[in-house]
């Protein structure tokens, strides 16, 4: 039981598949685990490496932008980039409701390159608040969850 537990934790702290992925495979590959736990276990995985993100992420990258090493490089170069576009879409889409709003929303919407993990990074980028950030994210998390859970539990009894 506790390996079921161990792998919708683990896939949930995979940057870009995050909940999003875990909890279809948890609900696809039929685990035996209630629904209640695997939604509780995925968004405790997804939020494991939020404040790392948070505090170090950006720190990193920076460094590794002025490394010699091409591909390291060329990825922390990546990553800069895709965290300033999505800060910047962030803040432009937010406008009326505000910035952590819209990044609850960036973070709630489950498709693919939103998630906990690109939202962290452009809130670490945007120097915003980290306990307003933390409160974005977790009920953007939470909200994610329970989207997936239920698309999850309908398409896989709809085709079984």
């Amino acid at each position: 039981m506790f390996w079921k537990f161990l792998i919708v934790l683990l896939i949930s702290m995979v940057p870009l598949i995050e909940l999003r992925g875990a909890i279809p495979v948890a609900v696809g590959m039929d685990l035996g685990l209630p629904e209640w736990a695997v939604l509780i276990t995925a968004i405790i995985g997804n939020l494991i490496p939020v404040p790392v993100i948070y505090f170090f992420a950006r720190k990193i990258l920076e460094w590794g932008s002025k490394k010699d090493w091409k591909p390291f490089k060329q990825f922390c170069n990546f990553c800069l980039k895709k965290g300033e576009k999505a800060g910047t879409k962030l803040l432009k889409k937010a406008g009326n409701y505000g910035t952590y709003f819209g990044l609850f929303l960036f973070v709630a919407i489950p498709i693919p390159g939103t998630g906990a993990w690109t939202g962290t990074l452009a809130a670490s980028i945007l120097n915003l608040d980290f306990k307003k950030t933390m409160i974005a994210i977790c009920a953007g998390v939470l909200t994610a969850g329970i989207i997936m859970l239920f698309v999850s539990l309908g398409l896989f009894r709809w085709l079984f």
